[in-house]
C-alpha cells in the first residue's frame, strides 16, 4: 500500500468537539468551540483544553481559572460551529444561538442547558506550548441530562447523537462495533 509523506502536522482525527463556556469577573458569559480537548487523568478527574491566546475567551480563562465543557450533539452542530467562528467580543453567543445558560454548582461559568453533559472545571495549570496554551483542569462537577438515562439509571450518550470534528468537518458518531474488553472476552 502506497503512502504519501506529508509535513508534520496534527492529523489525530476525529476529535471531540465541545463548547466551552466561561464567565468573566463581571459575569459576562461567552462560549468558545474547542476541538483540542481531552481526558488526561482519572483520579483526580482531569481534562485539558488548548486555546489560542488571541481568542476572546483566553483572557477570561486566565483570569478566572474556571470553565465548563459542554458536549455537543447533532442538534447543537450549528451553534457549535457558530461559537467557533464568531467572537464574544462582538456578540452574545448564548442569545444569538438561543442557548440557555444555567448556573454551575462549583464554578461561576455557566452550563449550556441544551448540552447532554456538562463538566465544571477548575484550572490547575497552564502550559504555554506555541500556537496554543493548554489549560489543565480538575473536573469538580458533572451534570448529565436525565432524558438519556434508562430505567436502570444507565446513561446513554449515543441517544443524543454526539458529534466529533475531523479535518474541517463535523461528523455524527456512528454505530457501536464493540465494547471495552470484547477482544479478550471468553466466548
Amino acid at each position: 500500500m502506497a503512502k504519501e509523506l506529508w509535513k508534520p502536522g496534527n492529523m489525530l482525527y476525529p476529535l471531540p468537539v465541545v463548547m466551552v463556556s466561561v464567565a468573566d469577573k463581571n459575569g459576562k458569559n461567552n462560549i468558545v468551540t474547542i476541538a483540542w480537548a481531552g481526558t488526561i487523568c482519572t483520579n483526580p478527574p482531569m481534562v485539558s483544553i488548548s486555546v489560542r491566546p488571541e481568542r476572546y475567551s483566553y483572557q477570561i480563562l486566565k483570569e478566572t481559572g474556571e470553565f465548563v465543557i459542554n458536549l455537543t450533539t447533532r442538534e447543537l452542530a450549528y451553534a457549535t460551529d457558530y461559537c467557533g467562528v464568531k467572537s464574544g467580543r462582538d456578540t452574545d453567543k448564548f442569545k444569538d444561538m438561543g442557548l440557555t445558560p444555567l448556573p454551575g454548582e462549583k464554578v461561576k461559568a455557566p452550563l449550556i442547558a441544551e448540552s447532554p453533559v456538562n463538566l465544571e472545571c477548575k484550572v490547575t495549570q497552564v502550559l504555554a506550548l506555541g500556537s496554543h496554551d493548554m489549560f489543565l483542569a480538575e473536573v469538580v462537577a458533572v451534570h448529565a441530562d436525565e432524558k438519556y438515562m434508562d430505567e436502570n439509571h444507565k446513561f446513554h450518550l449515543e441517544k443524543a447523537d454526539p458529534i466529533v470534528y475531523s479535518h474541517g468537518a463535523y461528523l455524527v458518531c456512528g454505530e457501536q462495533i464493540g465494547t471495552f474488553g470484547y477482544s479478550v472476552k471468553k466466548k
